[in-house]
């Protein structure tokens, strides 16, 4: 395939998967997935292999649902299927790692036979059980698990399990609403997609999909090779549940291949921490591309060449039926432990460790304003680590690439007011570079009863960690009125005058503070220090520069 050509394909179908996401998100029925963009789209041909992702969406949803192809084509092959069938699972050890993501997979056919499938993945708003939240003990009581089964049989819905899903979920209108909306957007794609092949009187995408990942895997396999053989360690402790979690890493290159060995990592715990296989390669293989390859496609030629291992049993190889509701307050510190590892052959492409995991906050009750229950959750995201010659954003979502929602579009769809939302001074790590500020947030629950919270938080015993001689981010805090003792990634019953107050992680620095360039220092006193004890403390006589104003250094 000539590269004119290939370039205008690859561009119309980037555009098809794009367009199906949006269809998704313009019909989604929850901020989750509308503001917050927490989910994934990508196109898949007739092997299973995924070709094309949209640009929205994050790694633990497009990464996982990579590989669960082919977990769908175990139960349903393709020339099994008819046009009209519409497939769909939650099981964590399949796709996204826990119950509240869904997958859906629709095939796509041309003169009878089926030739892709458009799929995507969404963070449903409830799954049943206990809700959001870290406390469970088995994946039983962490909601319903839908096995790889049709949810409409050539274009009949299998009215059983609508009925079934309906009635155990505490937001049913939302809930299937969006599994519609994912519907939609499937459906969206494969028009696209038909429209464009017929333009290039093309059949299937079969021969566009080998030079795609052909492609993508030799690009990959190229910028490992720049990479010394070698033998790459790291380590990373996190808050855990009961006690402290270990995430221990050694990154193995040789040659144009490179493997990631979780060897040494903590043993799974009895509550909801625990990660799935398939979501630590999603992550861990991000980190990697994040460091030497941003450039090239995400498809399944860019995941060839990188090999993910964990024992079985160990916090991110959770066995059947581990519980595992909040996967991602250990699965999405694998990039920065990635980076971490690779900071001694790329010291200049990798990134200090950030607040990393996402503030997940659930609440559930019941609205005195409706007298009908509700069951809310967004995400909240803190400062992201330094790199050479860059400071860590604020109040970013990485490596999840999670948006900030707005408190005016939470407060109209739940009964919450906020009371605070603010950048958080001096949180950002000192250093060369320094890390991103986290963010405070404040709010309360306008109810005349006690409510559900579980606040699925992390870094608040162990804050980030610098890198190159970068001093650590400012650890979380998490404070409720009446000195309640409320304990993150717990539910707890909370009565209706509760304040709830949190303080979100900043991100590590790079490299050692005393080399910040002297302009930047007062940049940065200035603009996030309120304390001269305190930037004297990270800064040294450098601050000296920058004079006190008595409120803030000015």
């Amino acid at each position: 395939m000539d590269a004119v050509t290939l370039d205008i394909l690859w561009n119309r179908l980037i555009a098809t998967v794009n367009e199906q996401a949006a269809a998704l998100m313009r019909s989604s029925f929850t901020s989750i997935v509308r503001e917050a963009g927490d989910l994934s789209a990508g196109v898949f041909d007739r092997r299973g292999r995924m070709v094309a992702q949209a640009v929205t969406g994050t790694p633990g949803h497009i990464n996982s649902m990579a590989t669960a192809m082919g977990h769908f084509l175990d139960v349903f092959p393709t020339d099994d299927m008819v046009p009209g069938d519409v497939l769909i699972t939650n099981d964590p050890w399949k796709v996204a790692g826990q119950l509240n993501d869904i997958t859906i997979v629709t095939p796509v056919f041309n003169n009878g036979r089926a030739i892709a499938f458009f799929a995507s993945c969404c963070h449903a708003l409830d799954i049943g059980g206990r809700g959001l939240s870290a406390d469970s003990r088995s994946v039983y009581e962490e909601g319903m698990l839908i096995p790889v089964m049709k949810l409409y049989d050539a274009g009949r819905p299998v009215q059983p399990i609508f009925d079934l899903l309906a009635a155990n979920v505490r937001t049913p209108e939302e809930v299937m609403g969006d599994l519609h909306s994912q519907i939609i957007g499937n459906e969206v794609g494969a028009r696209q997609l038909l429209s464009f092949l017929a333009e290039f009187d093309l059949l299937d995408i079969e021969a566009l999909s080998d030079e795609i990942v052909t492609r993508s895997e030799r690009a990959m396999r190229e910028r490992i090779a720049l990479l010394p053989d070698g033998d790459y360690p790291y380590a990373m402790t996190v808050d855990g549940f009961d006690a402290p979690i270990t995430i221990a890493l050694v990154l193995r290159v040789r040659g144009d291949g490179l493997t990631a060995d979780f060897a040494g990592s903590s043993p799974g715990v009895d509550r909801g921490i625990n990660v799935c296989l398939n979501y630590t390669r999603a992550y861990a293989s991000y980190g990697v591309k994040c460091a030497i390859s941003p450039d090239v496609p995400n498809n399944e030629g860019s995941f060839r060449p990188v090999a993910v291992t964990a024992p079985e049993g160990c916090i991110l190889n959770a066995r059947y039926p581990a519980p595992v509701g909040g996967r991602h307050l250990v699965g999405h510190f694998l990039p920065s432990v990635v980076m971490g590892a690779l900071a001694g052959a790329l010291p200049d492409k990798v990134m200090a460790p950030g607040f990393d995991a996402l503030w997940d906050t659930h609440v559930a009750g019941r609205d005195p304003a409706t007298g009908k229950s509700f069951s809310f959750t967004w995400f909240a995201a803190g400062g992201t680590g330094a790199l050479a010659g860059f400071d860590g954003l604020s109040a970013t979502a990485y490596p999840s690439g999670i948006a900030g929602v707005a408190v005016e579009v939470m407060e109209s769809l739940a009964p919450i007011v906020f009371e605070e939302r603010s950048l958080r001074d001096d949180s950002g790590g000192p250093g060369t570079f320094r890390g991103g500020l986290g963010q405070t947030m404040a709010f309360r629950v306008e109810v005349d009863r006690p409510y559900l919270f579980s606040g699925l938080y992390d870094r608040i015993d162990h804050p980030p960690p610098g890198l190159a001689g970068g001093a650590p981010g400012a650890a979380g805090r998490l404070a409720v009125s009446g000195d309640r003792p409320v304990r993150p990634k717990t539910s707890v019953m909370l009565p209706p005058d509760t304040v709830v107050r949190y303080d979100i992680p900043g991100g590590g620095g790079y490299g050692p503070a005393h080399e910040r360039a002297v302009e930047a220092v007062v940049a940065d006193v200035r603009a996030h220090y309120v304390s001269v004890e305190a930037a004297r403390r990270d800064y040294g006589v450098e601050v000296d520069t920058v004079r006190w104003t008595g409120r803030r250094i000015g």
